[in-house]
């Protein structure tokens, strides 16, 4: 059995270096444990306001998951961290582009760094041979029809060679698919710096966005379950559309879903 080594914590100086984006991450926050980046970020009063703001913690007591799962980290083993979006130009299109852009950027960033095949799994997980290596969540707030704030939660598996507790989808890391360990700076400041070019896509041609994340779903076609609200849906992974919902065929109904958790059946 692999030993888990002892943990190191992030070096900013090494992240800094490599950081090439204009806006995103220019400011950094860093904190050795917090409750939630997410929580922390959406939390008005903490009065952090400027836009591409990141924040990255080396352990969260309460990180949150999707559809309010908690998200399990090993401390200083990984890459939890969030960021802010407050720029009108951003938030006054449609975020859920965004959401699949984000999965988009993770996938690409491991699979070119690390030499890793990955895929994604609708809406936001990004997989490692069916494994689950990492996950985003998006939050927002809003004044009336107008979103005014959102913030974006990644949680990436680098270090951390062994996972506790039970898990809707096995884990894995970067550690035990590549049998290397990453350097967490170097991976971070890539990510963001895709990020930033991902989301200026996003924003502009969402299609294309759309366009790669379905060539990298190796669900579609698929016999699936759809789990939601203590329910399941059997059918065909038919597509998403253009608002990124999942297209369920049974037999000539196509079902229009916009949240739940995917099988593949068999």
């Amino acid at each position: 059995m692999k030993q888990q080594k002892p943990e190191i914590l992030f070096d900013l100086k090494k992240f800094d270096i490599r950081l090439e984006t204009e806006w995103l991450g220019r400011s950094f926050l860093y904190l050795d444990e917090v409750e939630s980046t997410n929580t922390f970020l959406m939390t008005k009063e903490n009065e952090i306001d400027l836009n591409g703001t990141v924040f990255l913690a080396e352990k969260q007591t309460a990180g949150k998951g999707r559809l309010d799962r908690q998200w399990y980290s090993s401390k200083a083993m990984n890459l939890t961290f969030s960021f802010l979006v407050t720029d009108r130009a951003i938030l006054s299109k449609p975020l859920i582009p965004i959401n699949f852009a984000l999965a988009l950027s993770v996938a690409e960033t491991i699979e070119s760094l690390y030499q890793i095949k990955t895929n994604v799994k609708w809406p936001n997980d990004v997989l490692v041979g069916g494994k689950k290596i990492a996950g985003i969540l998006l939050e927002s707030t809003s004044s009336g029809s107008k979103i005014n704030r959102l913030v974006a939660g990644i949680g990436v598996n680098v270090n951390q060679i062994h996972f506790q507790g039970s898990y809707m989808l096995a884990p894995t890391s970067i550690v035990n698919e590549s049998g290397a360990e990453a350097e967490r700076e170097k991976l971070l400041a890539e990510l963001l710096n895709n990020i930033e070019d991902i989301i200026n896509i996003a924003i502009k041609q969402p299609s294309i966005i759309f366009n790669r994340w379905r060539e990298r779903c190796r669900a579609i076609g698929d016999k699936i379950i759809v789990s939601r609200d203590g329910k399941e849906l059997h059918g065909v992974f038919d597509d998403i559309d253009n608002e990124g919902n999942l297209l369920l065929r049974q037999e000539d109904t196509i079902l229009k879903i916009q949240y739940g958790d995917v099988s593949i059946v068999g």
